[in-house]
């Protein structure tokens, strides 16, 4: 029987009406270790978000504009509705309870595993008499080889890489919430926990962070979080700054002792049973920003020089992955999208300084590349044969920073059609990168220069152009990103500010045919000051060739030719010391002057 129906069965048998399953863990994060995968496990659906709700007569699956195609495909023929989220007629999670759940029923959700922000958004939309049940996990009896709770061992980074000691931040931290007349904050995000210790862990694949919670006030620092992952090294450095440690499930009871306490959570990343621990002891709760989010996403000196030689020793291996495949793809060579995944993974590999990938390895061939995250697996992978496009979105986590580029290579003979559309995408890129703007201004003002030349094509990409990019830590860091509306839980509409890197990926998305993405990270830099204000501007940091093939040259202006020469002569000069004879005459014919 399908686990839903069986899901389903067991609702009923406990009189629940509805049940709610995010994709998130304790912490809200972005990614998340295996054992957290429940809805996955329920669907079937592998993508990176989504929300499952589960009546007792048919399941409802909430996707955005990533993974439209993707969860429809992975879900047919199973009893689940697909919910487009941001289209015509589709309801909110939110507006679908408030007409669907009436007097008398019963929502369930497990409160470590919903955030406060939308436990809060729930509690408004549906009726007052409608029983909310956040306490049980109907899963453990279905789910029989659930993986274990993730575990690995902590690691700390030197200053050389971090620019600022775990002192330092704490200082800067509790300097804010001094301003705001804070008692206490409550860290739940992951990645802010990392960069606060200068720790890292391997809890959640491709993401160096570890499982716990962080409670600061003006006199005391507590690190919730499972002992076995500290050796003696960092039991020392912990208690070298006085910082208490105790055990990760006693943040529950641990925040009861701040009765009556002013106490700052954000309510995106701490768990609603967090929350209602608070409120149990009638502590004043402000809802607010991590203070650590910005301090996080505004790269210190060092960062940025070391980031910069990330990104050099990962355009060596890109530069090395694109002469493979313009050599090997000409001689129609056994070429396979899962087979060039592990190649580009096995080029990161030979650079020194390499920990990881930022994330799983996009090579999406044609059709699949419309799916803006598709994965190559054994049962999917499509052979690289005839012609066509190949979307490769890659990164790396090196000791020096992290990295997230997208090239897509024309393989054979492509349609005009296709450079029209690949040199839009192109244009696009150029429009955002040579962007001079006022200080004050967001992601949001500048969204239009990346997005118009594809408007004007009356093309949409279903996502956001850009996302911040953590240092060693999520290869998606907010509160930093370029889209053109604001979406509250990514919180990524703060201005930009010196010392950001953001993401510049517009693309072209045609559903069954073809997907076109080209991305570069960009450094926020300041240009001037003068009577008008102060001007900010963009330093691409990414240094890897733009496949020319498939431009069509004539669409682009002299500005944006000049850019796109600019552009690869910076690339050749920052690659050719690292490469052989051979490897320096295909990389002058990839930055060729046009």
């Amino acid at each position: 029987m399908d686990v839903i129906k069986l899901f389903q069965q067991k609702m009923i048998a406990m009189g629940y009406d509805a049940y709610l399953i995010p994709t998130s863990d304790y912490h809200s994060s972005e990614y998340i270790s295996s054992y957290f995968k429940i809805r996955e496990f329920l669907t079937g659906f592998t993508g990176s978000a989504g929300t499952l709700l589960i009546t007792t007569e048919i399941a409802y699956l909430w996707v955005d504009g990533r993974y439209f195609i993707q969860a429809a495909k992975q879900t047919e023929n199973r009893p689940i509705a697909i919910m487009k989220m941001g289209t015509p007629n589709t309801p909110t999670l939110f507006e679908f309870l408030k007409t669907h759940l009436q007097k008398g029923m019963k929502l369930v959700f497990d409160g470590k595993l919903v955030n406060t922000l939308t436990a809060t958004k729930i509690k408004e939309s549906i009726p007052e008499d409608v029983d909310i049940v956040t306490n049980d996990n109907l899963i453990d009896s279905l789910w029989e080889d659930r993986p274990r709770m993730p575990f690995s061992l902590l690691y700390k980074l030197d200053e050389f890489y971090t620019g600022k000691s775990y002192e330092e931040k704490l200082a800067l931290v509790r300097e804010s919430l001094k301003e705001k007349g804070i008692d206490a904050f409550i860290l739940a995000s992951l990645e802010d926990q990392a960069w606060l210790y200068n720790l890292r862990g391997n809890d959640i694949l491709h993401t160096p962070v570890f499982l716990a919670f962080t409670v600061i006030t003006d006199s005391s620092v507590t690190l919730f979080i499972d002992q076995r992952k500290l050796d003696i090294s960092i039991n020392q450095y912990l208690d070298s700054n006085e910082i208490t440690v105790k055990s990760y499930n006693d943040i529950y009871d641990y925040v009861k002792s701040l009765r009556q306490k002013k106490v700052l959570i954000n309510p995106n990343k701490v768990n609603y049973a967090i929350y209602k621990a608070l409120e149990s002891v009638n502590s004043t709760v402000i809802f607010d920003n991590d203070p650590t989010a910005i301090l996080k996403a505004i790269k210190n000196d060092v960062e940025v020089k070391n980031i910069r030689f990330a990104h050099e020793k990962d355009g060596v291996a890109v530069f090395r992955l694109m002469h493979y495949l313009k050599t090997n793809s000409a001689k129609k060579s056994d070429l396979s999208e899962l087979g060039i995944s592990d190649k580009m993974e096995e080029l990161r590999k030979e650079q020194n300084g390499f920990i990881d990938l930022s994330f799983d390895t996009i090579c999406a061939y044609n059709e699949h590349a419309a799916m803006m995250h598709y994965k190559a697996d054994k049962n999917t992978s499509s052979k690289i044969t005839g012609s066509g496009l190949l979307l490769i979105d890659s990164g790396g986590h090196y000791f020096e920073g992290t990295t997230d580029i997208t090239r897509t290579y024309s393989i054979g003979r492509v349609s005009d059609a296709i450079k029209t559309h690949y040199t839009t995408v192109l244009k696009s890129v150029i429009n955002l990168s040579k962007a001079t703007f006022l200080k004050g201004c967001s992601g949001l003002n500048l969204d239009i220069l990346a997005r118009g030349p594809i408007w004007d094509l009356l093309i949409d990409y279903k996502c956001g152009t850009g996302h911040g990019v953590g240092n060693l830590l999520s290869v998606h860091e907010g509160p930093n990103g370029f889209r053109w509306q604001i979406v509250p839980e990514r919180q990524d509409s703060a201005p930009l500010e010196l010392g950001m890197i953001t993401t510049n990926e517009p693309g072209i998305y045609l559903e069954n045919k073809y997907g076109i993405r080209i991305e570069n990270e960009m450094l926020c830099i300041k240009k001037e000051t003068n009577d008008f204000g102060t001007f900010y501007g963009f330093e691409t940091i990414t240094y890897a060739p733009i496949d020319l093939d498939p431009v069509k040259v004539s669409m682009l202006t002299k500005e944006e030719k000049d850019w796109l020469n600019d552009y690869h002569q910076m690339v050749y000069e920052k690659l050719k010391p690292y490469l052989k004879a051979d490897e320096v005459e295909a990389l002058e014919k990839y930055t060729k002057k046009i």
